[in-house]
């Protein structure tokens, strides 16, 4: 059976460095009819949950800490029984948002075995330390977060984010995919990496 992905859309604040800003999240259920694995957990779960129905959550995967990423993870995982796993690198992120809630290290490299298919978890650094895509090479897909979206990289002008580096990220670990890739992003329409990957030096230009 192919892999099913699944995208919940849910809306609220994100919120860093004392701003706060209207944001619409991208929350992706990736499996098969009986187990799935939840990319992020943005701002409300019920209707995460009524997607996910009586399926097993084998793990709640964040892409970083940024709060509107993170915000229902608790909830998702008390509700469902699934460990959270995020990137240490943004362990400062997830306890501005959960100080009393613990998660589990998610790596480089690691494999997330899913519906009989291997998810490869990609440390993408530059939006935040801990930024992380998710790939699925049976499918063709990544899901990358705010790492890249449709026209740039993600936004690099807050704490804990450097332009260069996610510049780096994007250039090493992500345009030397197959051009044909999907990338399923975090916020807004998604894009292949054929197409984005010719606007590398457009975007280096623009800067910041």
């Amino acid at each position: 059976m192919a892999l099913q992905i699944e995208n919940v859309i849910t809306s609220g604040k994100f919120e860093l460095d004392g701003g706060s800003w209207d944001v619409d999240n991208n929350i992706w259920i990736v499996g098969d009819d009986s187990e799935v694995v939840i990319i992020d957990a943005a701002h409300s779960a019920k209707p995460i949950l009524d997607v996910v129905g009586d399926r097993t959550v084998k793990a709640i995967l964040l892409t970083h800490g940024h709060n509107d990423h993170i915000t229902v993870a608790p909830e998702l995982s008390e509700a469902t029984g699934a460990p959270i796993l995020l990137h240490p690198g943004d362990d400062m992120l997830w306890n501005e948002t959960h100080p009393d809630v613990t998660h589990q290290d998610l790596e480089d490299g690691q494999q997330v075995q899913i519906a009989g298919t291997s998810l490869t978890v990609i440390n993408t650094p530059g939006h935040s330390p801990g930024s992380s895509v998710v790939y699925a090479p049976e499918a063709g897909v990544l899901f990358s977060g705010d790492t890249l979206f449709q026209g740039g990289p993600g936004a690099t002008g807050r704490s804990y984010s450097d332009f260069p580096t996610i510049i780096a990220s994007i250039q090493e670990k992500i345009f030397t995919l197959d051009p044909e890739t999907k990338v399923y992003t975090g916020h807004g329409d998604g894009t292949t990496v054929g197409t984005e990957s010719p606007h590398l030096e457009e975007w280096i230009k623009r800067g910041s």
